[in-house]
């Protein structure tokens, strides 16, 4: 079904896919915005996670940072949510069937599964985090875990054009 190639071609003409993928200019600023996008993303991700795992900023809340910094992971997702859609409807049939694409996508949506989880206990523990020195094992085992994924998503999206 996946494969299915009828809608990814549908995809592929329509007028952002062909414009993406026949523009001079438009594929690679519109990659640019991706990476641009994947760097705040991930290095909010980063930076939370760190603290989770008792790397860096010891001294900051979880619920401090969390406040700072997940506004600003949600635009990074937002610019690589609507920039990865106009890159994938360039190359639809293309990547539904790219091993690394597909990794992407499965690192993605555990990514966002974890961070669900997360959310449900943090937000029932969170002021326990922010008493305890050092976080407790499910905050690191959970930093650990989100940065583990997010790697693994940058990897699988340099891998797509490879593969």
């Amino acid at each position: 079904m996946i494969a299915e190639a009828g809608i990814w071609k549908w995809l592929e003409q329509t007028p952002v896919g062909a414009s993406v993928r026949e523009s001079l200019w438009l594929f690679p600023a519109v990659e640019t915005a991706h990476l641009l996008g994947m760097a705040l993303l991930v290095t909010t991700i980063a930076a939370f996670d760190l603290r989770l795992m008792g790397l860096a900023m010891p001294s900051v809340r979880v619920s401090e940072l969390a406040r700072r910094l997940f506004p600003w992971a949600w635009a990074g997702f937002a610019v690589q949510v609507s920039t990865g859609a106009m890159l994938f409807s360039s190359e639809a049939t293309k990547m539904v069937v790219n091993p690394a694409f597909r990794l992407k996508m499965l690192l993605i949506l555990l990514a966002g599964v974890h961070a669900l989880v997360f959310r449900w206990i943090a937000c029932r523990d969170m002021p326990a985090w922010d008493a305890a020195s050092p976080t407790p094992m499910r905050g690191k085992i959970a930093g650990l875990t989100s940065i583990l994924l997010w790697i693994g998503v940058v990897a699988a999206g340099r891998w797509v054009g490879f593969i």
